[in-house]
C-alpha cells in the first residue's frame, strides 16, 4: 500500500492444523484461510473488492502458500506410514515363504524391529500374521489372493505412501521384502508373486521389480 490509498486482502481463518511448511522445512501449525481484497484508506478497509484464492499460512514463519501445500505429508505422518509399510511387507514376505523356517522368522523380526517396533518378537509376528491372514501354520500362503487380509493390508499401507517417496525409497522397501524371502533360500513362486504385489503397490515397473529381486540374490547377507 502506498500513500493514502491501497489494496490489501483481509483474511478469515477456516481451519487450523499441522502441515509440512515449505519455508521452514519442517512440521508446523497452519491456518487455512479465505479472504477478500479491500480498498483501504489510511489502512482502514472502506470498499470490498474481489475475493482471493484460499491459502495456507504458517504460524511460525508467516509464509503464505497455496492449499496444495497440505498434500505434503508431515514428517510424523510420513514416519508412521513408513513403519507400517515395512511391517506389512515383512509379514507378507514371511507368509508367502511359510513360517516354518527359523531364518525367515528371524529376518522378518529384524526388518520389523528396524522399522521401529523394537519389542516385536517371533510370537507377536506369528500372532499378527494369523490375525491378518487366518494362516496359523508353517506352510507358504498365497498373498496374491484378491480380498485376502494381507493383500488388502499391502494395498492400504503402500499405495497412499508411494507418491511421497523417491524411487530409491520405494526400491528399498521392496528390497527389505526380498531379504525376508531369501532368508531361507531361493525365492519360492509364492514369494515372487507377493513381492510383485509389493512392487505394483509401490509404483515400480515389472522390470524394476525383477532387477531388484535379482540384485538382492547377489547381496551379502
Amino acid at each position: 500500500m502506498t500513500g493514502l490509498w491501497g489494496v490489501r486482502p483481509r483474511w478469515r481463518t477456516d481451519v487450523l492444523g499441522e502441515f509440512f511448511c515449505p519455508g521452514c522445512g519442517g512440521d508446523r501449525n497452519y491456518r487455512r484461510q479465505h479472504g477478500r481484497r479491500w480498498l483501504r484508506l489510511l489502512g482502514t478497509p472502506v470498499l470490498p473488492l474481489g475475493g482471493v484464492a484460499r491459502s495456507v499460512q504458517c504460524t511460525s514463519c508467516r509464509g503464505r502458500y497455496g492449499t496444495e501445500a497440505l498434500e505434503q505429508l508431515t514428517s510424523v505422518r510420513l514416519g508412521a506410514m513408513l513403519r507400517d509399510a515395512q511391517y506389512t511387507i515383512a509379514l507378507a514376505a514371511l507368509a508367502a515363504g511359510g513360517t516354518a523356517g527359523r531364518s525367515g522368522r528371524e529376518a522378518a523380526c529384524a526388518v520389523i524391529r528396524e522399522a521401529g517396533f523394537e519389542d516385536c518378537g517371533e510370537a507377536q509376528v506369528l500372532a499378527a500374521l494369523a490375525a491378518l491372514s487366518g494362516h496359523g501354520g508353517g506352510e507358504p500362503l498365497d498373498v496374491d489372493v484378491e480380498g485376502g487380509g494381507l493383500a488388502v493390508e499391502l494395498h492400504a499401507a503402500l499405495e497412499p505412501l508411494a507418491p511421497h517417496l523417491a524411487v530409491q525409497g520405494r526400491e528399498r522397501l521392496l528390497t527389505l521384502g526380498a531379504v525376508v524371502a531369501l532368508a531361507d533360500g531361493r525365492y519360492l513362486p509364492q514369494e515372487r508373486a507377493a513381492l510383485a504385489v509389493v512392487g505394483r503397490c509401490l509404483r515400480l515397473t515389472a522390470r524394476q521389480v525383477d532387477q531388484l529381486l535379482e540384485a538382492a540374490t547377489r547381496a551379502p547377507r
